[in-house]
């Protein structure tokens, strides 16, 4: 695989995993919102959205260049 469609993916997926935050920001935010809610599944919620965003940092990293100190 040439380094551009390398590039090209990991941006790809990046855009795909800020889809699914942003989706689970919405989701928890609605979950709240109703009384009662399901406590458990806002935690299971948010500790996906952290891993998403985890996820989305680590591949952020791929794609910038190490600066030599």
């Amino acid at each position: 695989m040439n380094p551009t469609a390398d590039v090209n993916a990991l941006r790809r997926r990046i855009e795909q995993l800020y889809l699914e935050h942003r989706d689970l920001d919405d989701v928890i935010t609605r979950l709240v919102e109703t009384t009662p809610h399901d406590q458990l599944q806002v935690q299971r919620l948010k500790k996906r959205k952290l891993y998403v965003k985890d996820q989305i940092t680590a591949l952020e990293g791929q794609l910038t260049p190490d600066i030599p100190a």
